[in-house]
């Protein structure tokens, strides 16, 4: 098979703008022949039997940065299961389920993981690398002598009834009408729907109209239509975005009663502690984003995360990323400065039927402080008080301060273009926008933006002004796990040097350990009334929220990252009984 290919993005493609230096600069089109063209949908083309090495220099010629001449892995040697078209992404091999076993995947956004899932769900007829669908004899023929062609074998036959959770289920209401009950009932095929819905703490919102429940609600309700289809397959494809800390758990118990001998179960997942909690076995998927996607033979799930984050395949002997993901000690200091930045007394709201209460707190120079909670108790409700959007009935900031706040829910409607959005973090371009990848969509409308282009341009957006505070509200949404770490480490390198303080919250245990300093806790009953406790130190605070969860935490000895103990485990024992429910 041939080891270079040509990726054209065809959105920055623009010909009418450009001299067509592609073109012009192509080393086949210069000895005579037809290298880069113009097809007939009006963008560059080019023939991928014809691309070489010496097509990197046309390539970067391109003044839209839309060609990437892409080397392939070496071990390759069947064509693609799926391609997008000439020029486009290609996905190689797909994760294999098991029944009886909960079987993750694993991997960077734009590397085909919902590709190879829908091909599995048989939302996705693959074409294996060709201009038509293929037939289910070709793709018998393709996988023969792996587990995959046994799969597909007893798919042809009947013999597997696949059920489909997809990722974006905040389209379902543009698909959907009516309310949650009746729309629930229609899928019903096992008559589990009482059940099912009290599991997963859906039952109160089943008289409600599908387009005024929150993206948490319409996750657990696209989870129990899933599972309330007779299958023996169940696909998750992110079950646990939308979801605070508490759900992801009990989401995760519930998917993972799931599997038995009689059925297998399939989760894509960014959340590290969930996949490591949810996964018997997971795949490493790898690749380049918005060229090729590869998936790896399945491994035990602390191996494949483990070696995910060294960013090499060892028994393949391929390295997919030049550096391993390494996590740092854990800062279980009070605070790196005696400074406050800002105090605050006690203050209480009162918003409808819901109110919020917090003590006296006061944040310091140089720190981030992470917020931990459910939905619905006031987090949100919080920042938005200190950020100065809502005012409190009693109690207030000591002081005025400058303060910039990214909000939870980001708006994509303008058409303004990003460039014109980040034009005062062009002074940052090595603090934020090189490590946040901004630059590649400097050119491109907010509107045109994806979800996790969107988080990067808003929180790139927030460190562009000046303020003594920053307030960002789930920054870790939509974005992979190599996104959140980057990520994390911008916010704390960004706080460090320049003598200011952070105040995030998020429902990534791994993301807020990582970034956080301090704590603080919000406690109550979702919609009625919440309390904020803290800022604790990290081991208090997290010791306070793992035991409201009655989960406990160890560090892994290899890559020193944060899991969850197995339920009634040795592990989990001791440390229950030592009231120790976070490591040191």
């Amino acid at each position: 098979m041939k080891k270079v290919t040509a990726i054209i993005n065809r959105e920055k493609c623009h010909p009418k703008l450009c001299r067509h230096e592609c073109m012009t600069y192509d080393p086949i089109n210069r000895s005579g022949g037809e290298g880069f063209h113009l097809a007939e949908h009006g963008k560059a083309e080019i023939d991928e039997a014809l691309v070489t090495e010496m097509h990197k220099v046309s390539a970067k010629m391109c003044p839209f940065d839309a060609i990437k001449i892409v080397k392939l892995p070496e071990a390759l040697e069947k064509e693609p299961i799926h391609g997008y078209g000439m020029n486009q992404f290609r996905l190689f091999s797909l994760p294999t389920p098991i029944f009886g076993k909960v079987v993750g995947v694993l991997g960077i956004n734009g590397i085909g993981k919902s590709t190879a899932i829908k091909v599995l769900a048989g939302v996705l007829k693959p074409n294996l690398g060709k201009d038509r669908e293929a037939t289910h004899k070709e793709m018998i023929e393709y996988f023969k002598g792996t587990e995959a062609q046994l799969f597909f074998e007893r798919l042809d036959k009947g013999e597997i009834t696949v059920s489909y959770k997809p990722q974006q289920v905040d389209l379902i209401p543009k698909t959907q009408k009516g309310k949650v009950g009746p729309l629930l009932k229609k899928v019903d095929e096992k008559g589990k729907l009482d059940e099912i819905s009290k599991e997963l703490e859906i039952d109160m919102i089943l008289d409600r109209d599908i387009k005024d429940i929150s993206g948490g609600e319409l996750q657990r309700v696209a989870i129990a239509a899933a599972v309330l289809k007779k299958a023996n397959l169940y696909i998750f494809d992110e079950p646990t975005s939308y979801l605070d800390v508490r759900q992801r758990v009990k989401v995760s118990r519930f998917i993972k009663k799931l599997a038995d001998e009689d059925t297998s179960v399939l989760v894509v997942e960014h959340d590290l502690i969930i996949l490591d909690y949810i996964a018997d076995l997971v795949h490493v998927m790898y690749g380049e984003e918005d060229a090729y996607g590869i998936v790896a033979q399945p491994r035990a799930t602390r191996t494949a995360i483990n070696t995910y984050l060294s960013g090499l395949l060892k028994e393949e002997n391929i390295r997919f990323r030049d550096h391993a993901i390494t996590f740092e000690p854990v800062l279980v200091s009070q605070k790196k400065s005696e400074e406050a930045i800002v105090d605050w007394e006690d203050v209480e709201k009162t918003l409808g039927t819901f109110h919020l209460k917090t003590n006296t707190g006061s944040l310091f120079q140089q720190e981030v402080v992470g917020i931990l909670g459910e939905n619905g108790i006031g987090k949100t409700s919080f920042m938005r008080i200190l950020a100065g959007e809502i005012k409190a009935d009693t109690g207030q900031l000591a002081e005025k301060i400058k303060i910039s706040y990214k909000p939870q829910y980001l708006q994509s409607e303008s058409e303004e273009v990003v460039s014109v959005v980040l034009k005062d973090a062009k002074k940052y371009k090595s603090q934020i926008l090189t490590p946040l990848n901004i630059e590649p969509l400097m050119e491109k409308q907010l509107n045109q933006l994806s979800g996790g282009e969107l988080q990067r341009v808003s929180i790139a957006l927030c460190f562009s002004r000046d303020a003594d505070l920053y307030l960002l509200d789930e920054p870790s949404a939509y974005l992979d796990v190599e996104q959140r770490l980057i990520i994390s480490k911008v916010i704390r390198n960004f706080m460090e040097k320049r003598g200011k303080a952070a105040l995030i919250v998020d429902h990534d245990l791994m993301f807020i350990d990582h970034i956080s300093q301090r704590l603080m806790v919000f406690t109550g009953i979702p919609a009625q009334k919440g309390a904020a406790e803290g800022p604790f130190s990290k081991e208090e605070g997290m010791n306070i929220f793992l035991q409201d969860l009655n989960i406990t935490f160890r560090k892994d000895p290899e890559s020193h990252r944060s899991r969850i103990n197995k339920e009634d485990s040795v592990k989990d024992r001791e440390q229950k009984a030592a009231r120790k429910y976070y490591y040191v």
